[in-house]
């Protein structure tokens, strides 16, 4: 068996495989199907300085080759995490990371300094959320936001910070650049796309929020292209997702640059997608005698 091993800002992961923020809860349903042990690492649901219902529905649709959703962020808030959910997933032994979004910067301070009194791994950092003191902009669609963003929830942890980069933007690799000048200590992208479908027959948008993230297979290319770009930007790790269904495409995304991958929404149709993934990577390594997942990445050629 190859070396899966991956570091990641002084974080040890036993392999690269990741499920993704939002698409995996606090890992409670998915510990049925197979020991949580075997993934690389837990992006728990976004978290937030108070409980939120989320947003009215219909907040999923399928689209072709993925999902459009609004689901708003639900979650208990950041102390009933703490108290009910993380005690489960520090015991999984694997990387917990702890997914953090608000509306201010101040409920994003206050998040962190609350995961800084716990035992959790690692920060990732959603920059993808509206800034409602700035009419509703997200924080990452800027360079200056998403730097002011990064560089307020530095001062308050010193835990391992990854910041997560939405790309709907015109220069995703700035914004990579501009997070990492403020003490990033990784990148992982891509968010959801900003989309819309409109049913026919009643003349409304299929969700009630009227626009939603796009994610699954149809945006695997741009993550692709995101990733390649954002890599040889940045000195920093790239942790690489949207669209990964199988192995290949985890292959695809390291070779593009990323050091690990997140897997999303695979998992809706397959609980079993990571497991399936870490084994292909494994198998594509043996086979083509690579004895560590470290040397495919970036290894893509240049023509």
């Amino acid at each position: 068996m190859a070396d899966l091993s991956v570091n990641i800002a002084g974080v040890e992961f036993k392999n690269p495989v990741i499920p993704a923020s939002g698409t995996f809860g606090y890992g409670r349903e998915y510990g049925r199907f197979y020991p949580l042990s075997k993934l690389g690492g837990i992006a728990t649901k976004g978290t937030t300085l108070e409980s939120r219902l989320g947003n009215l529905a219909p907040r999923i649709a399928e689209t072709p080759s993925g999902i459009l959703n609004s689901v708003g962020l639900q979650n208990p808030g950041i102390d009933k995490f703490i108290r009910v959910e993380l005690p489960n997933l520090m015991k999984q032994e694997t990387v917990i990371i702890v997914n953090i979004a608000g509306s201010t910067v101040e409920e994003y301070i206050e998040v962190a300094k609350k995961l800084e009194e716990t035992d959790a791994h690692m920060i990732e950092l959603n920059i993808s959320c509206p800034n409602v003191k700035e009419g509703g902009v997200a924080f990452g669609v800027s360079c200056d936001s998403a730097a002011g963003i990064t560089a307020a929830v530095r001062k308050v942890t010193k835990k391992p910070l990854i910041v997560k980069l939405s790309p709907n933007v015109t220069d995703i690799a700035g914004i990579a650049k501009a997070v990492e000048a403020e003490g990033a200590d990784a990148v992982s992208l891509i968010n959801t796309l900003l989309g819309m479908r409109i049913d026919i027959r009643t003349g409304r948008p299929v969700l009630r929020n009227n626009v939603g993230g796009l994610s699954g297979k149809a945006v695997f290319p741009v993550a692709v292209r995101m990733v390649w770009q954002v890599a040889n930007a940045v000195k920093i790790p790239v942790i690489g997702m949207g669209g990964v269904a199988t192995a290949n495409d985890a292959i695809e995304l390291m070779m593009a640059g990323a050091t690990a991958v997140q897997v999303g929404t695979a998992m809706f149709a397959n609980p079993f997608a990571p497991i399936e993934i870490i084994d292909g990577i494994n198998e594509y390594l043996d086979k083509n005698g690579i004895s560590s997942v470290r040397e495919i990445i970036g290894s893509v050629k240049s023509w």
